[in-house]
């Protein structure tokens, strides 16, 4: 694969953030007739606080993609992290660190379980990926009732409420790990080969490039975004929840927020900025049909056909290309 084309390849897609645009002032136009405030400052937190959680996970999610793969299990990930984290900090500010590394080894672990069962066991993603995740439902579902644990109130002061004007700190965290995600993919050769990877494995190979490594580090990455989202919703409820990622559809909606920025199901096209903009869409759509108290089951509709309208329109895209 030419310089040329992996440029292009983690180039973002401009058309995410021209919908985003667009979303927000219809929405604000539409709220504002109904006698609501979009744009408030209460409302503008909340929309960020949203944004942090998906968008970090959505991160992570979008390194697999890129590589050719996928992450089913980030749901699970994300409720065994608050566990950990919040059970091993129980209250106290001396346990904090090593809680958050702790919680992140454990997820970086179940990250290397999926890139080994992928690339040695050559089990798909798909399967691979939802197997695991299974394994840490039964897990929690046999250990857990409820919630267990007490985060640290330093973590809570802090990663959870604290802000910087309107902006929370966990979106300026979630901005700091899509620069070093963006950096690695434009500027290191592992962000090269990754995306060579997913543009054609075979040709990747015979260039050289450990196919194998690139795709296992890759799921370690999205494994570790899926941990730091779990101590972060472990600083915003005070404790660890054994369901709060799959209630939240972390799984799902990283997918969705991943293939709405412009990045390919198939791999080898795409880029974390382009992720970020489809988060703050679906966090911007949250928002105004919470403030215009939409019916959660059509709030789902509108988002299942943005998801196919963005997907159609990308593939209308590859194909003009294609033929040219």
């Amino acid at each position: 694969m030419s310089l040329l084309s992996l440029r292009a390849a983690r180039r973002p897609v401009p058309g995410v953030f021209v919908a985003l645009a667009i979303t927000l002032a219809v929405g604000w136009l539409i709220v504002m007739i109904d006698g609501g405030q979009l744009f408030n400052q209460s409302t503008t937190v909340s929309l960020l606080h949203v944004a942090a959680g998906l968008g970090l996970v959505a991160v992570g999610q979008t390194l697999v993609i890129l590589g050719g793969s996928l992450d089913l299990s980030v749901a699970y990930v994300i409720s065994l992290s608050t566990l950990v984290a919040a059970e091993t900090m129980n209250g106290s500010d001396g346990a904090l660190l090593p809680a958050i590394g702790l919680a992140l080894t454990v997820s970086a672990a179940v990250g290397l379980l999926n890139g080994l069962l992928v690339t040695r066991l050559r089990i798909n993603a798909f399967i691979a990926t939802l197997g695991v995740g299974l394994l840490l439902k039964g897990y929690l579902d046999n250990g857990y009732d409820g919630p267990a644990g007490t985060t640290s109130p330093t973590l809570v002061q802090t990663l959870g409420y604290q802000r910087i004007g309107p902006v929370p700190l966990s979106f300026l965290l979630l901005v700091a790990v899509t620069a070093a995600c963006w950096f690695a993919l434009a500027r290191t050769r592992f962000g090269h080969h990754l995306v060579a990877v997913g543009g054609d494995p075979e040709v990747a190979r015979l260039s050289g490039v450990r196919n194998d490594r690139v795709l296992v580090v890759a799921h370690m990455l999205c494994s570790l975004c899926a941990g730091l989202t779990g101590i972060y919703l472990a600083s915003r409820l005070g404790s660890g929840a054994p369901r709060v990622g799959t209630e939240g559809l972390y799984d799902l909606e990283s997918i969705a927020a991943v293939v709405i920025g412009g990045t390919a199901l198939a791999g080898g096209r795409g880029g974390v900025v382009g992720t970020l903009g489809g988060v703050l869409l679906l966090a911007s759509i949250d928002a105004i049909f919470n403030q215009l108290e939409v019916d959660a089951f059509f709030k789902q509709v509108i988002r299942g056909a943005i998801i196919i309208a963005a997907v159609a329109v990308y593939a209308r895209r590859a194909m003009r290309k294609a033929a040219v």
